[in-house]
């Protein structure tokens, strides 16, 4: 992989991702938050009060091609961080997950593709999302109120309530948006 990319976001076919793309997105965003959060967690229980608050992804609820592995180390998190705040909630520990949306960063741009290089590109999507600046102080406010989780971005949001309530209107969506492209390929997958 190439010092230019960033092991943490996704931009390839599930079937064409090498299996070390898929342990670095992995290590990143799984093992590195989970490995930071046990070092800290003997101090915060002693102390009988704090909070640790994760950084998902809208990505921990749903699924959408060309992002398998980011989704799954998202779903991932969720599942720990889940089981973590109900293990330590009598213990007075908060334990918060936020999920970001859409965020105008160069998360894409330094996305590893199938073979672990820079996907070199912006897409859409994140161009057209909230600023950093808007997503911080939501994430601020989050910690601030003690939430369990909060999902912060544009419309792009609405889509895990939609999975939830509606599914099959959902995947309608969805197939409809990968049609117009705003996924990667037209066809998700290759003859």
């Amino acid at each position: 992989m190439s010092r230019s990319t960033t092991p943490e976001a996704q931009r390839a076919l599930a079937q064409e991702t090498l299996p070390a793309v898929e342990r670095a997105i992995m290590e990143v965003n799984y093992f590195g938050p989970v490995g930071l959060t046990k070092a800290a967690l003997p101090l915060l229980l002693a102390q009988g009060a704090g909070s640790v608050v994760v950084i998902s992804s809208v990505m921990g609820y749903l699924g959408t091609p060309m992002r398998s592995a980011y989704a799954a180390s998202k779903h991932a998190l969720h599942g720990w961080f889940d089981c973590l705040r109900e293990e330590t909630r009598p213990t007075g520990l908060h334990v918060g997950l936020v999920c970001p949306g859409y965020v105008r960063t160069q998360i894409s741009t330094h996305a590893l593709t199938a073979t672990g290089s820079a996907n070199a590109r912006p897409d859409s999507n994140s161009t057209r999302g909230i600023a950093p600046e808007a997503c911080a102080a939501a994430i601020l406010r989050a910690v601030a109120s003690r939430r369990d989780e909060i999902l912060v971005g544009g419309p792009e949001i609405w889509a895990v309530r939609l999975k939830r309530f509606a599914p099959r209107l959902w995947t309608w969506l969805l197939r409809r948006e990968v049609a117009r492209g705003r996924f990667g390929p037209s066809s998700p997958t290759r003859p």
